[in-house]
Order: C-alpha cells, then structure tokens, then sequence
C-alpha cells in the first residue's frame, strides 16, 4: 500500500478591508521572506484559486447560477483601491480572516450573495494566491465584461496582468486526479445547494438534499468514471455511513486538524485502483443544518430535519470540524 500526501488549500472570498496605515499593511503581510514573483509561486497560486476559490467563484458559471462574485471582479476591485502589491495581499487576508458586512468591498456582491462563511484558511496560502492574482491575468466569466459596463459604466475594463499561458504546467498525480473529482462534485452540489438556500431558504435546502443530493453525487461518479461518495461518522442519510476503512481516515483527520495542521489528500494505491481520501471542513454555513439545535439550528429547521432523517446524527459542530469525508475510488489508467 503506497500513500501519497500532497498539500492543498485555500479559497478566497467577496471583499475587505477598512483602510490601514502604508507602514501597518506591510507588517501585515506574512511573506515577506518569500519571493513572491517567482513562477513556483505563481504556479501555486494558480492551482489554489482553482481547487479552492472556483467552487463558489467559477469564471465558467453562468451569471444567473453564481453563488459569488468572480475572482476577476475581485481583483478588479482591490486592485483599484490598493497602492501596492503589499497592500494588495494584506487586503485580500484582512477579509478572508474574519469576513465580515463591514469589511466588504464589493458590496452589491454581498447584497446578492451575503457574507462569505468564515473559514480558517492558512494566511500563507490565501497570500499566495492574492500574488498570483495581482501578478497575473485572471480567467474571465464570458458575461463579466458587459457586467462590468452595466454596473460601472464606461469601455472595456482590462486587467492588469501577465499572460498565464507560459507558466510550467505541474506534473498532475492521482491526488490532482481525486481532488478533481472532489471538487467537481462539490461544486455541482454547492451550487444547487446555494441556489435553493438563496431562493427559499434553509428550509427548501433541506428538502433539496435529501431528494437531490445523492443522485446528483451520482451523476458526477458517471460523468469521472469513478465512484464518489461523501462519508461521515456521524451521518444525516444512512447511505453515507463510513465503512471500517473509512472511520479509520476520519478519525486521522480529525486529529490533524486537532493538532492544528493543514488536512493533505491521502491516496492509496491498490493493484490498478487507487483510493482517495480527502476531509469535509465545516464552516459558519455548514451550522445552519450541523451545528447546535436552537443555537445555529433554528427550531423550524431542526423540526424539518428530523422529519426528514429520523436517524440523524449530523448535528453538533463547531467550525472547522471534520463533518465527514471525500471517498473516491477509480482507476489508474483515468
């Protein structure tokens, strides 16, 4: 059996910051050590935004299915307000630290969308993808530009920017492969999910997950060739009961994050499959179905999940606990 573990992160976010001192932003910025223009960290950067940021900020979504804000329209706005590239980053992390209504920059964004769910992302990563970003030229949604116009008026807006298209590709491993699989499959249901909790509530969620959830998981096993489950410990559906095996990974996960370390994807190779193991983290959102009855959960909701899933075990977190976990199995030659 041969493990391999690679590291993966970040997402970023809607807005920022209130404006700080020049001198206070660069003692802000975290990397200061870090060659920050280099490729290598480009070519990081680049992969973060993509694994993490594209599941709620895809420049391929349509505009009426966003459940966020472009990543372009991100940087277009800091960009616009920084004096810097320090000043840039620092922004990025002040938001993505502790989001809040107040720091929002984009502000019909989080009239749409509302404020992005806390997560306890890595300074280090979220900087890094902010150089990329303020670096480079971010992929463009096909309606962003007449967006742009409507909203803001005047010609064309052109980012700032190099071209992407000579950074050295890395060498993709069935880490990539499985985290590929996983964020597809989260993204698809996120999507659907947000969509429903933006339209009709918490309420209509629900009833959305436990008809939808485990046939759209399915369609996405079809679509990679593989199979794709999400398992958990402490289920809602039985069907997504962690087997031995899993339990085993689950409880690995849970003591990383204990232990406050960076969860890595785990890939075990077996004959010509390979297994692939990677945590589902809660955030603020998560707790509006998983967290504490009448605290997070609110009575009507609480009352609608145990109509729906008499079994339930889902609830009790906190942020940042491991709620379950991205199983994946599929071939050596896909």
């Amino acid at each position: 059996m041969k493990w391999t573990l690679i590291t993966l992160v970040i997402a970023l976010s809607l807005a920022s910051c209130k404006k700080s001192s020049e001198e206070d932003k660069a003692d802000y910025v975290k990397l200061k050590s870090t060659d920050l223009n280099s490729e290598e960290i480009a070519v990081k950067g680049k992969t973060l935004m993509e694994n993490k940021c594209y599941l709620c900020h895809s420049p391929e979504t349509v505009q009426g299915s966003m459940i966020a804000p472009p990543m372009v329209a991100l940087k277009m706005r800091y960009s616009n307000d920084a004096k810097s590239k320090e000043e840039f980053i620092a922004d990025i992390w002040s938001f993505v630290e502790k989001p809040t209504e107040d720091k929002a920059k984009l502000k019909g964004a989080v009239k749409r969308f509302g404020v992005m769910p806390y997560q306890p992302y890595a300074q280090e990563d979220i900087e890094v993808i902010a150089a990329f970003m303020y670096d480079y030229e971010i992929e463009e949604p096909e309606w962003f530009q007449k967006h742009w116009k409507d909203e803001h008026g005047g010609k064309r807006k052109r980012q700032r920017g190099k071209a992407t298209g000579n950074l050295p590709k890395p060498q993709q491993t069935y880490a990539d492969i499985g985290m590929s699989y996983a964020k597809s499959t989260k993204a698809t249901l996120g999507k659907n999910l947000m969509g429903a909790i933006q339209k009709e509530g918490v309420l209509h969620a629900l009833s959305f997950c436990n008809v939808q959830a485990m046939p759209l998981t399915d369609s996405m096993s079809t679509k990679h060739n593989a199979t794709i489950k999400r398992v958990s410990d402490k289920y809602r559906n039985p069907k997504n009961e962690a087997n031995e095996e899993e339990l085993k990974y689950i409880s690995l996960y849970k003591q990383i994050l204990e232990n406050g370390e960076e969860p890595e994807p785990i890939v075990v190779e077996e004959n010509e499959k390979v297994n692939f193991y990677y945590p589902i983290v809660t955030n603020d959102m998560c707790l509006k179905c998983h967290g504490t009855p009448d605290k997070e959960i609110q009575s009507e909701t609480y009352e609608r999940i145990k109509t729906l899933y008499p079994k339930d075990k889902a609830i009790g977190y906190n942020v940042n606990e491991v709620r379950g976990m991205w199983s994946i199995n599929f071939d050596k030659n896909e």
